[in-house]
Formats: C-alpha cells, structure tokens, sequence
C-alpha cells in the first residue's frame, strides 16, 4: 500500500470525548468568602467535634487531611475570582501543589465535594475532578475515585452522603454510590451501588443493606450544613 493509498484508509472509531469532560471546572468553587468559612467550619468539626480557632489552628498545623481540606477550598474559591485574585490564586495553587506532594493527595480544588469532608490517614488519595462528593463522607487512605473513558458507564463517580470509603477501594467510572453506603478495603466498584449498600471484593460485589452505620462519627450538624447550601458554584447535590 503506498502513502496516497495509506492516507485514504478509514480511520478506527473512538467514542468522541466531550469537550468538557477531564477539564478543569469550576462547580466545585466556594462562591464566597462566607460560604468557604461555612465549609471549613463543617470540616472542621469532623476532626475535632468543634469550630473553634483553637481547633482550626491545632487541625491546620498538626492534621494533614485538614489542612490540605483548607488550601483545596481557598484556592477554589480564590479560583472564580477576577483576575485570579490579583495574584493570590497561583500562590494558593502553589500552596496546595506543595501539599499535594508532601501529603499524597491529588484531589482538585474545583471538584465537587459537600461539607463535612472527612480524609482519615493520609497519602494515595486520587480523585479525579469530575468525581462528586456529598456531605460528611469519609474517606480512608489509597481511595481513588477515577474516571472511565468509554462504554455505558463513561465518566465519573458520585458518592452520595454520608457514605465510607474504606482504605484502598476504587471506584471507576460514571456510577452512583448511594447515601450511606460502605465500601470495603480494596474494593473495586464499577456499578451503582444502593443507599445503605455495603459492598466488598474485586469486583465489588453487594453483601449486605446495613450501610455505613458506625463508620460515620461526628456528622457536622444541621446548622452547620444549612449555611452551606448554595456554597458550591454549579454544585450538582445539596448538603443534608
């Protein structure tokens, strides 16, 4: 076959890529100064049962999960500014590169995640920036949420509320966790899973209805939660 012919050879089919899918968004973006602080207070009180300054200043030094929490959120919210805050964004965004790489966490500042943020342990945290997480979620050490390229299930997951990770699993592609379900170590999750699922093994396979139920302590209370609605720029869930 010579080059003229080669040139004219149909091309192999690939399912198309959205434009917007793995790109950087901004949905995950606190819309204000207010709502970052509510957000962080939710946070915070997963770790020390509190929002006081105390606590904040004792969880920003000493707890990795927080405080990488803390520099996620600010660079999101510094992120919808004008001019990328005068300067201010790529400092932030330095700021959590830095953390990223002292820590091991490669979680994006634009991504979807409610309040209440739980990150137990630190190190091998991976989720990718189209992943959605709902409130008071708990995730443990080596969780990776990540994106599948083709097939019915294309895209990325959705952990609802309230739900635990626990250290190791993996969930792939554009499938639904439900509320208050528990996900075992080292599971591999490429289907939807139910409210109050508890699923386990490779591939992850459902084994009882009794969810995440003494796997979630220290919920951010409902006050706590309220001033986070409308927190998120585009978020696709509501904190409850």
């Amino acid at each position: 076959m010579d080059m003229a012919s080669a040139s004219l050879a149909p091309a192999p089919a690939f399912e198309p890529v959205s434009e917007e899918s793995g790109k950087p968004h901004l949905r995950g973006c606190p819309v204000s100064f207010a709502k970052l602080k509510a957000l962080l207070a939710a946070d915070l009180y997963r770790y020390a049962g509190r929002t006081g300054f105390g606590a904040f200043a004792r969880h920003y030094a000493f707890t990795p999960g927080y405080k990488y929490t803390v520099l996620m959120r600010t660079a999101g919210w510094l992120k919808l500014k004008p001019a990328k805050a005068f300067g201010l964004y790529p400092l932030a965004k330095w700021l959590l590169l830095r953390a990223r790489y002292k820590y091991g966490f490669a979680i994006p500042e634009y991504m979807e995640i409610g309040p209440g943020l739980f990150l137990n342990r630190f190190g091998g945290f991976y989720f990718h920036g189209d992943a959605v997480l709902g409130s008071n979620v708990n995730i443990t050490h080596g969780v990776v949420l990540g994106y599948m390229n083709r097939g019915s299930r294309r895209g990325a997951p959705v952990i609802g509320d309230r739900s635990f990770l626990g250290s190791g699993a993996k969930v792939i592609g554009g499938i639904t966790v439900g509320a208050e379900a528990a996900i075992g170590a080292n599971a591999v999750v490429t289907k939807d899973v139910p409210e109050r699922g508890v699923v386990g093994g490779i591939p992850a396979k459902l084994l009882s209805d009794q969810g995440s139920a003494g796997y979630i302590n220290r919920l951010a209370p409902p006050e706590l939660l309220a001033a986070c609605e409308g927190a998120l720029h585009g978020a696709m869930t509501k904190p409850r």
